[in-house]
């Protein structure tokens, strides 16, 4: 522990290394396993085992119009009768709006190679399934019925689904087995759906594997003017660069870098900032000694007190700067006040009144003391706004 620090620094410093530490440790298990040498899912930018690179560059050479595909299905444009959506394996959670997306493609005549089990999420009248692991052996599946799919393709050899039996109408096995289906065709509208139960036979390492480059070019079709779009939008890369860098340890390590410049901050401030005294209310302050006052007369109840002392100096004002006698009766003031000042004589009196009776009274209720205490209150300012010219012709 470095000298020189005092215990809050201290305490300030073990907190902060207790967060990195657990911050570290969240970010190694929830991190996503990554295959060595690339992705753990069959991208086409991945020249892992379990990438799909090989794949798409043989498209290419091949003589298919092929693309990556970074954007949402919706934005799929074209000619849908002469395109195909490869859906390998999709890693990203599908919305609503993506789903009804692919159905319209297919509706529009399109066709969509997907697999694995997680493809089911996008695609129309498909159910779930549970998909082999990938240390499991891969399994030969033999060709169930005829259909060009399985041209020159008698057997296949994929890692097997566990006990996939689709239910959906019109799903038609054509490789597969007595424990499980392998790959599966249907339509929708005047598209087509062609599904497998893996990604082995386009992954890196599978394609190489006996006629399953057949399966696979047959489900893509024809390279003479066809589109293929092979998705990468599901894989993560959507379009910017933070969707690609939130597939890394990155926004982890900007986290924790984040948590150091602010212990930094937080140590550096307190040893090296300006040093004010906290701000104490001045005891030579005029409210003060009203605050005190107020506090008397609210513990001793003793409202007839305050409203004497507003009420003796509202009759001496008015007294004076009208220049009346200081024993006038409450109805001669009232009236005098009415005919000098412009003010109703009738609230004026029952207020005098009232504070005359009161100024007697040895206990009164504080709300009702302090609403009349208000009221003379009120007339006292009323009467000092006013400017009474002196003799000399000048306010005084």
């Amino acid at each position: 522990m470095p000298k020189g620090l005092d215990a809050a620094d201290r305490k300030l410093l073990i907190g902060a290394g207790v967060v990195l530490l657990a911050t570290v440790i969240a970010s190694a298990v929830l991190s996503p396993p990554k295959a060595a040498g690339g992705a753990s899912f069959p991208s086409t930018y991945s020249a892992a085992w379990e990438g799909a690179k090989a794949a798409y560059l043989l498209l290419q050479d091949s003589g298919y119009q092929v693309e990556r595909w970074e954007n949402s299905p919706a934005e799929i444009s074209g000619d849908a009768d002469h395109e195909v959506l490869i859906l390998a394996e999709p890693v990203v959670t599908a919305g609503k709006d993506d789903q009804k997306a692919v159905r319209d493609f297919l509706s529009r005549g399109g066709r969509v190679l997907a697999t694995g089990s997680s493809a089911w999420r996008l695609l129309p009248d498909a159910a779930d399934f549970d998909e082999g692991e990938s240390t499991d052996e891969q399994t030969r599946f033999p060709a169930v019925l005829p259909s060009p799919i399985v041209s020159g393709a008698p057997e296949i050899s994929l890692i097997a689904p566990e006990g996939w039996k689709p239910k959906g109408p019109g799903q038609v096995v054509l490789y597969g087995n007595d424990q499980t289906a392998a790959v599966v065709s249907y339509s929708v509208g005047r598209g087509k759906v062609i599904w497998w139960g893996g990604n082995t036979p386009l992954t890196n390492s599978g394609i190489r594997e006996s006629n399953n480059l057949a399966l696979f070019l047959n489900s893509v079709g024809a390279p003479a003017g066809t589109r293929v779009l092979w998705d990468e939008y599901f894989h993560g890369a959507q379009g910017s660069i933070w969707m690609y860098f939130r597939q890394t340890p990155v926004p982890w390590a900007m986290a924790q870098l984040g948590l150091v410049f602010l212990v930094i901050i937080a140590t550096f401030s307190r040893r090296h900032g300006p040093v004010r005294m906290p701000e104490q209310p001045s005891r030579l302050s005029p409210l003060e000694f009203v605050d005190t006052l107020g506090d008397l007369y609210t513990a001793g109840h003793a409202g007839s007190a305050a409203v004497r002392v507003v009420y003796q100096r509202l009759r001496f004002l008015l007294t004076r700067q009208l220049g009346l006698p200081g024993n006038l009766s409450a109805e001669e003031l009232s009236e005098h006040a009415s005919e000098s000042l412009a003010w109703r004589q009738g609230p004026l009196l029952d207020t005098l009144k009232r504070a005359e009776s009161w100024s007697g009274m040895s206990k009164t209720k504080d709300a009702e003391s302090l609403a009349l205490v208000q009221e003379l209150f009120d007339y006292t300012a009323r009467l000092t706004l006013r400017r009474v010219p002196n003799q000399e012709g000048q306010p005084e």
